[in-house]
């Protein structure tokens, strides 16, 4: 049981691996023994480190993903883990204006359908070894709207339900998919907000933490999906939110 939450020695992908989010993850999951493919069209520079693999890959492009992965699984004869952490946020800026079909379309084919593609080519080799991870990493979006940005609210809807339509259909193999929401976390995308004192205090008082989440926040929860630690949770909603959706505002 000493072992239960490691991750040594496991194949894992990382989409989004360049930045923010996905490049603390592939990191710092590297760090931790794992062979990580973190994936992306370009990269932040990181310290080298041996199980750190970073390869560019725009993962809209179906079929070069594909062959990615099948490259992948010919290296290490299995592919463990599939983090979908790619995502883009295109907020209409001004108030009162229709949102854009495009900001829409480009949303939801980078937030959805890649995830859903990825998550295809990936279970292919799932089932191989009647094993695997999925996390989808989702947002509290997914349960609440936010002003100006319905692409990426339905994105994240759709890719919460997605996970759990995946868990359904391939857990009798042994392949678990399930969903890690942020809230408010410090990252590109968030800077905006976070660097803007008003809607960074606004945001902390409806934390029932008083603060904003920090990218290591979300190291332990992936670790743990990724581990044997969660072998037997899936189609579940994990929310690392410092209590945003519980708060009810009433204090």
């Amino acid at each position: 049981m000493k072992d239960i939450f490691s991750i040594k020695g496991k194949v894992i992908v990382i989409t989004g691996g360049g930045n923010g989010i996905g490049q603390n993850l592939s990191v710092n999951m590297a760090h931790e023994g794992a062979y990580v493919y973190s994936i992306d069209i370009k990269f932040q520079k990181t310290k080298k480190n041996k199980f750190l693999i970073e390869e560019n890959c725009d993962i809209t492009d179906f079929k070069k993903f594909e062959k990615l992965c099948n490259k992948i699984f010919k290296k290490h004869k299995k592919i463990d883990v599939l983090i979908n952490c790619a995502g883009i946020s295109l907020a209409e800026q001004k108030p009162n204006k229709i949102y854009p079909m495009e900001k829409w379309i480009s949303t939801l084919n980078v937030n959805l359908t890649a995830a859903f593609n990825c998550s295809q080519v990936v279970i292919n080799y799932m089932i191989k070894n009647s094993t695997g991870s999925i996390i989808n990493i989702t947002s509290i979006a997914a349960e609440q709207g936010f002003p100006r940005n319905p692409a990426y609210s339905a994105s994240k809807g759709g890719l919460k339900i997605l996970s759990k339509s995946l868990a359904k259909d391939w857990g009798r193999f042994g392949i678990r998919v399930n969903n890690l929401g942020p809230g408010f976390i410090k990252t590109d995308i968030t800077k905006q907000r976070y660097n803007n004192e008003k809607t960074r205090k606004q945001r902390e008082e409806l934390t029932l933490l008083r603060r904003w989440g920090e990218k290591d926040d979300l190291l332990g929860p992936c670790i743990f999906l990724s581990s044997d630690a969660s072998k037997f949770m899936t189609g579940q909603d994990l929310y690392i939110d410092g209590g945003w959706l519980t708060n009810s505002g009433i204090e």
